[in-house]
């Protein structure tokens, strides 16, 4: 897939690293096992058309990527606490099929490493019922330091994703 010349440059930009890849880059690395939870869509989610409304959907994202750093050994609180943070630098979300009120889904989160200082999680929505595919998403987080400046993701978070 080719990539918008403008958006790579921002991404340069963003994350302070070269994110062009070629054959010879190194294979992304993954965990080895997906963590999936279980949301039950609240009538607040919902717009008057009774669908959630698009921007839950990145919440829940939010959601499963926290349990997987806490499943794997470690949290979003105890990286913030050591100094470092995970921006979000890209997020894409693809509606499938419509969630309504009081629909339970599951939300399966993957993540990969993409270089030293990037990590990128995956993730799709599915209602329990029915097994409907509801969203596919994808976020891009860029490693920084407590003064903003772009840094690698410590060890124990890099090993996390091998």
């Amino acid at each position: 897939m080719r990539r918008n010349r403008s958006v790579e440059a921002s991404r340069q930009f963003v994350s302070g690293m070269d994110t062009r890849r070629d054959d010879a880059s190194p294979a992304i690395a993954r965990t080895p096992d997906p963590v999936t939870i279980n949301v039950r869509v609240r009538y607040a989610e919902t717009d008057k058309m009774g669908v959630v409304y698009h921007a839950n959907f990145f919440v829940w994202f939010e959601v499963g990527r926290c349990e997987l750093l806490r499943v794997s050994g470690s949290s979003y609180r105890d990286l913030e606490a050591s100094g470092i943070m995970l921006p979000v630098i890209e997020a894409h979300c693809e509606y499938r099929s419509p969630a309504r009120y009081d629909d339970e889904l599951q939300v399966t989160t993957r993540g990969e490493l993409l270089s030293p200082a990037r990590v990128e999680f995956t993730y799709e929505i599915r209602r329990v019922s029915d097994r409907t595919v509801n969203a596919l998403g994808r976020t891009v987080h860029a490693s920084i330091d407590s003064a903003g400046k772009p840094c690698r993701l410590p060890d124990a978070v890099r090993g996390l994703f091998r």
